[in-house]
């Protein structure tokens, strides 16, 4: 079980969305840099990244701090929003980038994502955003009829590293992860899933080390660690105790 601090990028900046909503943002740091640096020093072992004005832009919108998160940090970077062509892809991985997060052009076109697959193993993410069970692209500006089910099993066998679950509806509301929705996608699929949207507190890390959630590859937290109503220390240990007890 890996914890995926987030650094969500809006105008330079650091910060959080409400229900994923642009006009609803929080700044809680204007420098990401330092940011990621922090969690670093925490003893988060990756970081997840989104550039939000990239997601709703098509291309990178904020390149400068996304770069400086990378000279800030050895810690492995996973890196989403506005990447859309095979060009983005190349360039970001090249950048040092771990893995890219392909979301909408995961529905736009899948074959992109199959491709990018066989080009670069183990380094392509999918990420799927739902509202009401149903997938959101552009931004979550927009939704599809699409399932989010129906659309993971399209990539069962093309070799993506993992898939980001996020459920829009709990997004930095603090409401808890959605683990109902999100065990029902890991056992649907064989690609390990990361759970996002809502996770609040340490009650959310203690129901994510329970054996039923050790087919997760791990959650992403955002504004609860940044309100510090998610104390990094005691969740990183729970999570250290309970890869303890499965050795």
């Amino acid at each position: 079980m890996i914890i995926f601090p987030a650094i969500d990028l809006k105008n330079g900046q650091c910060v959080r969305l409400k229900l994923g909503d642009m006009d609803q943002a929080t700044v809680f740091n204007d420098d990401p840099s330092n940011q990621a640096k922090a969690f670093q020093e925490q003893g988060f072992e990756w970081l997840h990244v989104v550039d939000l004005d990239g997601a709703f832009a098509g291309e990178s919108r904020n390149g400068n701090a996304v770069e400086a998160i990378l000279k800030a940090t050895t810690n492995p970077v996973q890196l989403g929003g506005g990447i859309r062509t095979m060009e983005h892809i190349d360039a970001w991985l090249e950048k040092g980038i771990a893995r890219v997060i392909l979301g909408t052009v995961a529905l736009r076109d899948p074959e992109l994502v199959k491709a990018a697959c066989k080009k670069y193993p183990d380094r392509i993410a999918v990420g799927i955003d739902a509202k009401g069970g149903k997938v959101a692209v552009e931004g979550w500006a927009e939704t599809s009829e699409l399932s989010v089910v129906d659309l993971a099993k399209q990539f069962d066998d093309a070799g993506v590293a993992t898939i980001i679950y996020t459920d829009i509806d709990r997004d930095g509301v603090l409401r808890g992860l959605n683990i109902e929705s999100t065990l029902e996608l890991a056992n649907a699929v064989s690609i390990p899933i990361i759970a996002s949207g809502g996770l609040a507190d340490i009650d959310d890390i203690k129901r994510l080390v329970q054996e039923d959630c050790d087919i997760l590859e791990g959650a992403i937290s955002g504004r609860a660690l940044y309100d510090g109503r998610l104390n990094p220390a005691e969740a990183l240990s729970l999570i250290q105790q309970s890869r303890e007890a499965q050795s």
